[in-house]
């Protein structure tokens, strides 16, 4: 029922279930500060910033991130998404900017993080400076699967070139963008479609399919067991993402870890983790222009492999930017560094003339930081 809501108008239902749950969490926060000493709390939503809750009123230092969703959909990506796509993120965009400019509860929160503000992207990061004035430390919401490769898998010339995409099929992720510029491939190209997922949209997909003459290209795995997915994408050779709004998606990052050169849309969480690297990444303008411009890096991949080989080398080094140990290093920074902004304040607050001291002895963070987390799933 609840997946059902989520991609329907019908949405604003869980959040008012979500908010009545974070009021209940507050309050179990404060029975525990209550009974235990804690340095700081860091509250981890489903990666929004609608909603923050109370917990910046908890008296200690407070974080919060990674943040997503502030940025709209692009106007000019609409027409691209079909009527209901349009309607439906058009009408976001609508409700997304008012928001933005309202709502009083995320202002208090970010003022009251202060250096503890972590975005999912650049983008947000851009966001949330330009719209805020707020400073905050990217950490991707993904992170670096345990079954990462050493070594990428080599493709005989005259082996199928296998472009894997996965996903659930609905109109944000575009997948009528692949097919279009699949049509456009030479036919001559020994390529396969690996596409992976289900949804909404499958059915129409299907028949554009058909009506593109792509029957015999396409393999619909559909809803497979996690395993099963990885095997299909293991035996591919480059990994499409064509999603219109999204952060930084799970596959994404498995597709990296994998050693899969990556052929995304230069936006959204795409435009941090596709570099010249590892991937090619295609200007988000047009769907005709999509289409083209996918269709040419694809068949350069298909006819290069010593270029595909290179960008699947660049994806394993890539991946490891998003190891769980490298995020754990910059939040361990982000932590220390609302803590002692935190003292800075307080100490300000208690003795004005104490301020230049305080400064002086901020870059003494050697004590450890326990921190009491929030989370969707409501584990401390």
């Amino acid at each position: 029922m609840w997946l059902k809501i989520e991609d329907s108008l019908a949405k604003p239902l869980m959040n008012l279930a979500y908010h009545d749950w974070q009021r209940v969490a507050f309050e179990q926060a404060r029975r525990e500060l209550a009974r235990n000493r804690y340095d700081l709390v860091h509250l981890i939503t489903y990666v929004g910033w609608r909603f923050p809750g109370d917990f910046y009123r908890l008296g200690i230092p407070f974080v919060w991130g990674p943040i997503g969703g502030m940025k709209n959909t692009p106007w000019r990506l609409l027409p691209i998404l079909g009527f209901k796509g349009a309607f439906y993120y058009g009408a976001r965009n609508l409700i997304n900017s008012l928001q933005l400019k309202t709502l009083r509860g995320p202002r208090r929160a970010l003022k009251a993080a202060n250096e503890g503000v972590v975005a999912a992207t650049s983008e947000i990061q851009a966001e949330l400076w330009n719209r805020f004035r707020v400073n905050s430390r990217v950490i991707c919401e993904v992170g670096q699967p345990s079954f990462a490769v050493d070594f990428p898998r080599q493709r005989d010339e005259r082996e199928t070139f296998r472009i894997c995409w996965s996903g659930l099929h609905l109109p944000g992720k575009a997948l009528h963008l692949l097919l279009q510029a699949a049509a456009r491939l030479p036919r001559d190209l020994n390529f396969s479609l690996e596409i992976l997922g289900d949804g909404p949209c499958n059915r129409t997909w299907r028949s554009m399919a058909s009506r593109l003459k792509l029957e015999d290209r396409c393999h619909w795995h559909g809803w497979l067991p996690r395993d099963q997915s990885l095997a299909v994408m293991r035996e591919s050779h480059v990994f499409t993402i064509t999603s219109l709004k999204d952060l930084t998606s799970t596959v994404a990052v498995e597709a990296i870890s994998l050693g899969l050169p990556v052929i995304s849309l230069d936006h959204c969480g795409f435009a941090d983790l596709v570099t010249e690297e590892c991937g090619i990444k295609i200007y988000p303008g047009s769907a005709e222009q999509i289409a083209s411009d996918l269709s040419v890096a694809l068949s350069t991949l298909c006819r290069n492999e010593g270029l595909r080989r290179y960008l699947a080398q660049g994806a394993i080094r890539c991946s490891r930017a998003y190891s769980w140990q490298t995020k754990m290093r910059i939040l361990d920074e982000v932590y220390q560094k609302a803590a002692a902004s935190h003292r800075l304040i307080a100490e300000d607050e208690l003795h004005p003339e104490s301020r230049f001291k305080a400064a002086n002895e901020s870059s003494d963070l050697d004590r450890d930081v326990v921190p009491i987390t929030q989370s969707a799933q409501g584990k401390r």
